[in-house]
């Protein structure tokens, strides 16, 4: 049987970026706090003219670049920070990566989970055909209220992966758990910017979804706990994910092993929470971390709030490494600029999301931008001959 999986994998982010010991400090709290009870120290803030659309086609453009379109017919948009309600946010990277006309292009929504529905959808669309390439793109921009619990959990990022038969990077296995129940830990209504959150439910919701997912992973023939050699999870900020380990190993009679995920966070604490992108910025760092993991199985552990789980795994390919790309990423990372407290809660105020004509002054120096909302419909341009 061909090996079907991610062939490819890139990361992007923001012009801006916010510390956290900035942020405690206004607070009147310890950074300890966010450092260490969160696990974070920073946060992504897009500029004005940054969306998840600009994002999306940056964290892509290598890999269009290194591979070409010609094997591309389909191009799958997670995210749970839509630009339109009808119009794909995949459509707008369609256009601004020049893609083919034959591409299917679409938007997957439910909340930070999609990106994983994509993947399995680009998963059989290869299997269908395998002389088939599916680009997935996953972005968001986490906001909640200023001031409030879940203020120093957002972020901003996309990753992108191109979906393959013999894949270069992660093989993935047939085997995979889901969970799904209809609870009210976190949504977005429609008329809102910014999230609204239960955090306790919300930690209780991740712990069954995770524990559900593995269980029914394990009934479909999924590699037992002690077979897994690192695991990456969904990280909303990187302590909910050691608290996850924990529970998963417990549930399994094993004692946790930190050093099994650890490396995971090396993107996602700089980065905040990216939704869609979370889990996949966390296996981008470790497939770009110094340990050899040629052979070695990973455990992907993917959960969206409301809330559906997925488990799944995948073998790491032989010669994985000449197709990383640590050094861009940490370029993306070491490249943004840090913004001054009021300044970035200035930009938050200033998202009302309308679509109120308006232009957006250059700020961003990543390939794409938001130029401005013209006749309620939004415009973009590339930035590279500018």
């Amino acid at each position: 049987m061909t090996a079907l999986g991610i062939h490819d994998l890139s990361v992007a982010t923001t012009h801006h970026v916010l510390e956290l010991d900035d942020l405690a400090a206004r607070n009147g709290v310890d950074p300890q706090k966010y450092r260490m009870g969160l696990g974070q120290a920073q946060m992504s803030v897009p500029a004005p003219d940054e969306d998840v659309v600009t994002m999306g086609a940056a964290a892509a453009l290598p890999i269009i670049e290194r591979h070409g379109t010609d094997r591309i017919r389909t191009l799958l948009f997670a995210t749970e920070t839509g630009v339109d309600n009808s119009k794909a946010a995949g459509v707008f990277v369609h256009s601004l990566l020049g893609l083919p006309a034959a591409v299917r292009t679409v938007e997957l929504k439910q909340a930070c989970y999609s990106g994983t529905a994509a993947l399995q959808t680009a998963l059989g669309i290869v299997a269908r055909n395998p002389s088939e390439q599916v680009l997935v793109i996953t972005a968001d921009i986490a906001r909640y209220e200023l001031d409030s619990a879940a203020e120093p959990t957002q972020g901003a990022a996309a990753v992108a992966m191109l979906v393959s038969a013999d894949p270069a990077l992660l093989a993935l296995e047939t085997a995979s758990g889901v969970h799904t129940a209809d609870i009210d830990d976190f949504w977005r209504p429609l008329d809102s910017t910014t999230a609204v959150v239960d955090g306790a439910l919300s930690t209780r919701a991740y712990m069954d979804a995770v524990l559900g997912a593995w269980d029914d992973y394990r009934a479909h023939g999924g590699a037992e706990f002690a077979d897994i050699d690192h695991f990456v999870y969904h990280q909303p900020f990187t302590k909910m994910a050691r608290k996850a380990h924990a529970r998963l190993a417990q549930h399994n009679g094993a004692e946790s092993v930190p050093e099994a995920f650890e490396s995971t966070f090396t993107y996602n604490i700089q980065l905040g929470n990216s939704y869609t992108a979370s889990m996949y910025a966390g296996l981008a760092a470790l497939l770009d971390s110094d340990d050899d993991l040629t052979g070695k199985r990973i455990g992907l552990l993917s959960y969206g709030s409301g809330s559906v789980g997925e488990v799944l795994s995948g073998i790491v390919q032989p010669g994985y490494r000449e197709h990383v790309r640590a050094e861009q990423t940490r370029a993306a990372l070491e490249n943004r600029q840090r913004i001054a407290l009021e300044d970035y809660r200035a930009l938050h105020a200033a998202v009302d999301g309308s679509s109120t004509d308006q232009e957006f002054p250059q700020v961003t120096a990543a390939p794409f931008r938001l130029a401005g909302i013209r006749g309620h419909a939004r415009h973009y341009e590339s930035t590279r001959s500018a």
